[in-house]
């Protein structure tokens, strides 16, 4: 597997969280060990982005619906496949 960002890894939670999902379905969805998750999960409800549910599940706050939108808008357009190289253009 390649290297990830933390951007990467946050975009990864966040989607995978956006509709309800628990630790462990967190932790295999974005391909992270225990203390990953852990970690990641701590951080994000931290900052407001996920809540934890009595159930036990993670969702997404508004600011966290807001941030995946935003990541994932930044991806389209920075996607490396959609563009023409810079080189070929000169």
């Amino acid at each position: 597997m390649k290297y990830r960002s933390r951007t990467d890894i946050i975009t990864a939670i966040l989607g995978i969280a956006s509709q309800g999902a628990t630790k462990t379905r967190i932790m295999y969805g974005a391909y992270l060990s225990y203390a990953q998750v852990r970690e990641y999960l701590d951080f994000l409800v931290s900052k407001n982005l996920l809540t934890r549910d009595p159930v036990g599940l993670y969702r997404l706050t508004e600011s966290g619906m807001n941030l995946l939108h935003t990541f994932e808008g930044i991806s389209q357009v920075l996607a490396v496949n959609q563009e023409p190289r810079l080189e070929s253009a000169i």
